[in-house]
């Protein structure tokens, strides 16, 4: 991302306009009448409620929140964005009730979510699947380019520079390559879309990556800035550009996106269908009521996109302020609910699997 730019954050309040990534805006409220979206599962409860990080689900929450807040008239929710490191933070220091993370909480930021929560753990709720697409700005390339793991690693550490190098023409026969430098687009504030595209390439181009998984990019080189839509921003303006994203900001941004290699050794567009093959094989690693999840990145289905990510919601399974109980639950629930996730899909994201679906709205219901 460009440096200096101004850092984007997500203001999601009782009245104001919706937030859209391509607007460009650091400070947007959503409280007009929710668009198509249904509300029949939404309970509601009157109340406030402060949340953080995440900006990959930025808009998924504002929605969300459009939705809630047009059915509720006595519910405020703010979901400030801000990236998911700050989230993590925000929550462990007992700013917000709630925080978005597109990481589950490591071994390392456990123990400081568990002491803010005081009689009982913090876990992790997967709420919003997503992909992380590969945005470029490669002038008179009119294809969809294929970018192999491999390709990407070394794009990204710095070890190919410029868009006409062999590797990129192998991934694209009969693609005419300009001779141009590339400019590689990264997040500079801890992130969750950083840990899961560094890891995608941890597992799948080990040679070409020697970095480990990460929310705080690993790799040397390339421009750094604060939030998502910087990496947006920054490939949208600058011919060379790359960088990844997630899905709706490039849809927004109309910056074209890469097919990306698998473990399969193909190709694979950017579709829901394609997200689901890889997700399919996720597995919950999470203990009790922790609904972590764990990537296969073995996955060896030809058609599964394995560049994804799944934002969380962390909170307490005990300990929550006994005043806002009740509107979280009640909010939490909503977004877990069929009606909650079916528009995902809509906006660039992929409803969480029915099975997870049930497990997490039981798990929002035992909340104390």
């Amino acid at each position: 991302m460009i440096t200096k730019r101004q850092s984007v954050a997500y203001s999601i309040a009782a009245a104001g306009a919706l937030l859209l990534a391509a607007c460009g805006s650091d400070n947007n409220n959503a409280g007009a009448p929710a668009s198509n979206q249904p509300t029949s599962s939404i309970q509601c409860s009157s109340g406030t409620l402060t949340a953080a990080g995440s900006t990959a689900q930025a808009n998924a929450m504002s929605e969300w929140v459009k939705a809630y807040q047009n059915k509720c008239s006595g519910a405020n929710i703010n979901y400030q964005g801000g990236g998911s490191g700050k989230g993590v933070q925000q929550f462990q220091q007992g700013t917000v009730d709630f925080a978005g993370s597109d990481f589950a909480l490591s071994s390392t930021d456990q123990p400081a979510a568990n002491a803010r929560c005081k009689t009982g753990p913090a876990i992790n709720l997967p709420m919003v699947p997503g992909a992380i697409a590969i945005g470029y700005n490669v002038p008179g390339v009119t294809q969809t380019l294929n970018l192999s793991a491999s390709t990407l690693a070394k794009i990204f550490s710095g070890k190919i520079t410029n868009w006409n190098d062999p590797a990129i023409a192998a991934d694209n026969p009969g693609v005419t390559l300009p001779s141009l430098g590339i400019q590689t687009f990264h997040r500079s504030d801890g992130s969750g879309t950083s840990y899961n595209f560094s890891n995608y390439l941890a597992n799948d181009a080990k040679a070409d990556f020697p970095f480990p998984a990460n929310k705080n990019w690993p790799a040397p080189g390339g421009q750094g800035s604060n939030g998502t839509q910087g990496i947006a921003q920054g490939v949208k303006s600058t011919p060379g550009g790359i960088g990844y994203m997630e899905l709706s900001y490039a849809t927004q941004s109309q910056i074209p996106y890469a097919k990306v290699g698998n473990q399969a050794g193909q190709f694979v567009s950017l579709t829901t269908d394609n997200v689901k093959n890889f997700l399919s094989q996720a597995k919950v690693v999470g203990t009790g009521n922790d609904l972590a999840l764990d990537f296969n990145y073995t996955n060896t289905d030809p058609n599964a996109y394995p560049n994804v990510l799944v934002t969380y919601e962390i909170v307490c399974a005990t300990g929550n302020d006994a005043a806002k109980l009740p509107l979280l639950k009640n909010f939490l629930g909503y977004l877990a609910s069929p009606d909650g996730q079916a528009p995902l899909a809509t906006q660039g994201y992929v409803p969480l699997p029915a099975d997870l679906q049930t497990k997490v709205a039981a798990t929002v219901n035992s909340l104390g």
